[in-house]
């Protein structure tokens, strides 16, 4: 199980604790230490290792539990030799994207110490810092030039005199797309401090990486970024030409791929002539298959679509020129790799599920693990002998006892076999029947994995059972699974949550008299579709849910996604297929209470769907009802809250 629980979720869990109809009695106070909401905010997260050319260091990037307003990243170092570990920055912001200069004397990475995100340099060893790149916009992202004398990175135009002018006198009329600034191509040269711009304003960049020869890089770009469809191709913008001896400077932009479907994560081998990036076997939702590409031919190979059938997480060219990746397998994750010639070859299982990882020119890898009751720590692997743990990021999670899950599958309403995870209270006498909340996920191309999943845990550790499916559209078990919910959200996907249910309440463990349905995004969408569909369920939690399709794709950032489902809702044939999966429309048939949950800076799910459905609610009552919003409940993520009873 792989969410975090949210900061307003507690609120939504004191609800749940405080009525006697639902838990089940605690466990008493002299038993296990459980788990408490203000402990489970304490995890750490493991993200962006990456080894020294050498191999004998690694960096990576911890996230730190919230405090205040946010949750601080920083740098750390892990030092081969000597097996320890330290912080290696410690600014009162954030960094993030450790990157080793190629001689391995120095680390460049992203800072907002300044307020805006920039570049830095510092020694490998330690000291200052000093800034690479300066001005009002941010940095996302930067590469080093393989003969370290140059970065390229990339950031949108800083604001003019002009634009600065009409912020400060509050003059916030912005005209959408054409006032837009698009995230550009930069090139700084490290001696002189110079910076450039390489790519025209119009062009919005999303990925740039450096050719192994240092002639040129490879982007991932649109020059149609206002269309908000997958316009993005693969370019190679080539900053050198060598005749005769002589470098000549060139600065052109030629197309290499155009992939159908979003795709992302481009990486280029040693050899500079196969390219491997992560895309769609046909056009979406999301990128799913390990892509490998040759230079001069204009088809790409698709590596992991037959063989292996899982979505391609991250992956990382071997020095031999195959490929080691890890994949989404159901509730669990796995490595596996490839030949030269593009073969899947075996790799020895891991039991602690690897999720971010690094490897060395060696063949050492490194990667954080985890499981639903040990959270991540760094591993160190010779992919000979068995992984060793070399972290305790998270030794103080050890004095709580957290419940293990159940991982089985049951069938759902077609006959289709639903994967799903089951917490228990600690020590639950396997006679009694729980009170059971059904734990929905995001996406709906999402998954509840092998991790820790806090909410679930303290809902168990207050007497409920916890159901977590991973119903049709999720991830991990196929693109043909993922498609099966392909216009049918609140059909099949629905019909595998109630299915589950019922196979709980058959077998003796769920009181079919004290069920609970939650969730965030989708998950948020699936419970207020279940509320109107049922009223089995005595509460409900929906967190950023969607309860007008229509309207979730005029106002989200990104609506492509939702476009792979059902197309485009000025269509009018289409029209009818996003009501007929709206929430709204069923819910007069509610009568379930429900605590709708928002953030205020969520650019996804708009705050105006809780208000949305918090009307809706009130209007349709059948008695007065309470309908609050409780703005920026914790600064740390500020939730909107509205109970509709």
């Amino acid at each position: 199980m792989n969410r975090t629980l949210p900061a307003g979720v507690l609120f939504a869990l004191s609800v749940f604790f405080a009525a006697p109809i639902l838990a089940q009695e605690s466990p008493k106070a002299t038993g296990p230490k459980l788990l408490t909401p203000e402990a489970s905010l304490n995890l750490r997260n493991i993200s962006d290792l990456q080894f020294s050319s050498d191999g004998n260091r690694l960096a990576f990037v911890v996230t730190e539990p919230a405090k205040g307003e946010r949750r601080a990243r920083h740098i750390w170092i892990y030092e081969k030799q000597s097996g320890s570990i330290r912080q290696f920055t410690h600014s009162a912001k954030s960094e993030s994207n450790p990157r080793w200069a190629p001689d391995g004397k120095q680390i460049a990475f992203l800072s907002d110490r300044d307020e805006q995100q920039q570049v830095y340099i510092m020694h490998a060893e330690g000291g200052e810092a000093s800034a690479v790149t300066k001005g009002k916009r941010s940095v996302k992202n930067f590469a080093w030039s393989p003969d370290g004398k140059q970065i390229a990175f990339l950031a949108p135009d800083a604001k003019t005199e002009p634009e600065e002018k009409k912020e400060k006198d509050k003059d916030d009329a912005h005209v959408v797309d054409k006032e837009d600034k698009h995230t550009r191509l930069w090139l700084v040269t490290l001696d002189s401090g110079e910076a450039k711009a390489l790519t025209e304003p119009k062009w919005e960049i999303s990925e740039a990486i450096w050719h192994p020869s240092g002639a040129g890089l490879m982007l991932s770009a649109t020059d149609h970024p206002e269309s908000d469809q997958n316009t993005e191709r693969i370019f190679f913008f080539r900053l050198w030409d060598v005749a005769n001896g002589t470098r000549k400077e060139v600065n052109t932009m030629t197309q290499v791929l155009a992939p159908r479907g979003p795709f992302s994560n481009i990486r280029i081998a040693q050899d500079g002539i196969r390219m491997a990036f992560v895309g769609c076997r046909e056009d979406g939702p999301t990128p799913h298959d390990l892509m490998l590409a040759r230079h001069g031919e204009k088809g790409v190979q698709n590596l992991s679509g037959a063989s292996v059938d899982r979505p391609v997480f991250d992956f990382r060219w071997s020095k031999d020129g195959g490929l080691l990746a890890i994949v989404e397998d159901g509730f669990h994750t796995k490595l596996i790799a490839f030949t030269t010639e593009g073969a899947l070859k075996d790799v020895a299982p891991i039991a602690a599920n690897p999720n971010a990882f690094g490897a060395s020119d060696s063949g050492e890898v490194a990667f954080a693990g985890q499981s639903a009751t040990t959270p991540q720590e760094l591993w160190l692997w010779d992919q000979k002998r068995a992984p060793k743990q070399i972290s305790h990021l998270n030794d103080s999670w050890t004095q709580y006892s957290l419940s293990a899950p159940e991982f089985y599958k049951y069938k759902s309403f077609d006959g289709l076999e639903i994967e799903a995870a089951l917490l228990k209270p600690l020590g639950y006498d396997g006679k009694s029947k729980l009170p059971l909340v059904a734990l929905i996920h995001g996406g709906p191309t999402g998954a509840w994995q092998d991790s820790i999943e806090t909410w679930g845990q303290l809902l168990a550790a207050h007497g409920y059972a916890v159901f977590y499916p991973n119903i049709r559209g999720s991830s991990g078990y196929g693109e043909k699974f993922i498609e099966m919910n392909r216009g049918d959200w609140g059909g099949g996907d629905y019909r595998d949550v109630m299915a589950g249910v019922d196979d709980l309440v058959k077998r003796g463990i769920a009181d079919p008299e004290k069920l609970a349905i939650g969730g965030w995004s989708y998950g948020g969408y699936m419970s207020e579709w279940a509320i109107t569909q049922t009223t089995r369920f005595k509460a409900a939690v929906s967190g950023a849910g969607l309860s007008n399709l229509i309207s979730e794709y005029g106002t989200e950032q990104g609506p492509s996604y939702d476009e792979w489902f059902y197309g485009l809702p000025y269509e009018p044939e289409r029209v009818a297929g996003f009501l007929n999966s709206s929430p709204f429309v069923h819910l007069k048939n509610v009568k379930t209470p429900t605590l709708i949950l928002q953030g205020d800076a969520d650019r996804s799910t708009l705050q105006a769907k809780a208000r949305n459905s918090t009307a809706a609610l009130s209007a349709m009552a059948s008695k007065p009802s309470l309908s609050s919003i409780l703005a920026s409940l914790t600064a740390s993520t500020k939730k909107s809250i509205c109970w509709t009873a």
